[in-house]
């Protein structure tokens, strides 16, 4: 089945690495696919990126972030085995027996998070409670060697392709790197737009919604449309109440998270965007989890705010599995939303 974007582009930038404060390497594939399709691109401080296409008056942001979860370099132990501290929100279950990369000044390092033989182990050891402080690298060096490879303050992501594996992408850094190739998606299909749009790729997503914050201020816009993942619990031992989205009945459109409930007046056009494109779309109520949403509704004021959300299972982990028609329903109705945006609909409640 042929898609109707780039596959390769998707798979390049959810394997590019970039955790949260280091997103350097994604940044530049997003100036570099940006730099065609808008009028201007600028950076900050903190490292936003931002493509700008010059319409009317009214400013709209749409936003998607780039940074992925990973760890930090802490420690070096006299056996050649290296420490971490978390950057984002890791499920210690799903880390062991994983490949990483550390990424050194001096280039990429390759290392495992290994997990002992289960006939090993006594029955104490087999019912701890596995944290994330546990975790410990090996190099396949001594520790002399591994010391002078490795350094405090290193970063480190788990290594995995991105892959079609039957109706669904699957791979690390979907979250948000599905969005952001969204946003990216329309970028390019957005000629001549009624409004100013801003596309801003954000950082630091994953420790606190920060990136989004700053940018909120220094843009102040009218109106501002984030992009993320949103949980699809449609497995096994989950009943259906629970399920939040489904994987292949079309993008989100987002009425609530625990950081922000959206406009409604914002997700109701959406709504009615999306049923006039014929575009497949489902509901989220999202009980736990925040997004970049909330970051710009109160960066400076109060902003009218929205979601589109692609759902996705198993997330945080280096599994994490998309439908590609939900990809393709994310990437039209942004399109479509953006298009028919003229700068006179009224959002204030």
């Amino acid at each position: 089945m042929s898609l109707p974007y780039d596959l390769a582009l998707l798979q390049e930038i959810t394997e590019t690495s970039g955790v949260p404060g280091y997103e350097d390497r994604v940044r530049e594939v997003v100036r570099r696919e940006l730099e065609p399709d808008v009028d201007r691109v600028r950076t900050d401080a903190m490292g936003n990126i931002v493509g700008t296409i010059e319409g009317g008056d009214t400013d709209v942001v749409v936003a998607a972030h780039m940074d992925e979860i990973g760890f930090m370099v802490r420690h070096v132990t006299d056996e050649g085995f290296v420490q971490v501290d978390a950057l984002g929100g890791w499920d210690p279950r799903v880390l062991k027996a994983q490949r990483v990369t550390i990424h050194t000044d001096d280039g990429d390092v390759p290392g495992l998070i290994g997990s002992a033989p289960p006939h090993t182990l006594d029955e104490e050891q087999l019912e701890a409670k596995p944290e994330v402080e546990d975790v410990q690298i090996d190099l396949g060096l001594d520790a002399e060697a591994a010391t002078e490879r490795v350094s405090r303050g290193d970063l480190v992501t788990l290594d995995q392709t991105t892959e079609r594996v039957g109706d669904h992408v699957t791979g690390k850094a979907l979250d948000d790197r599905v969005c952001l190739f969204a946003m990216l998606e329309a970028a390019k299909r957005i000629d001549d737009p009624d409004v100013t749009i801003h596309f801003a790729a954000t950082v630091q997503e994953e420790v606190g919604i920060r990136g989004a914050q700053t940018l909120g201020f220094d843009l102040d816009p009218d109106l501002a449309i984030a992009l993320d993942v949103t949980v699809a619990n449609d497995v096994p031992g989950f009943e259906p109440g629970d399920h939040v989205t489904e994987l292949g009945e079309g993008t989100a459109i987002k009425l609530k998270d625990s950081s922000v409930i959206t406009n409604p007046k914002v997700h109701g056009r959406m709504e009615e965007v999306a049923e006039g494109e014929e575009v497949d779309y489902q509901l989220e109520v999202l009980p736990a989890g925040g997004t970049d949403t909330a970051g710009f509704q109160r960066a400076r004021g109060a902003i009218p705010v929205g979601a589109i959300s692609v759902p996705t299972r198993y997330l945080h982990t280096v599994t994490e599995s998309a439908h590609v028609d939900d990809i393709a329903s994310t990437i039209d109705l942004l399109t479509a939303f953006l298009e028919s945006e003229t700068g006179d609909h009224d959002y204030m409640l």
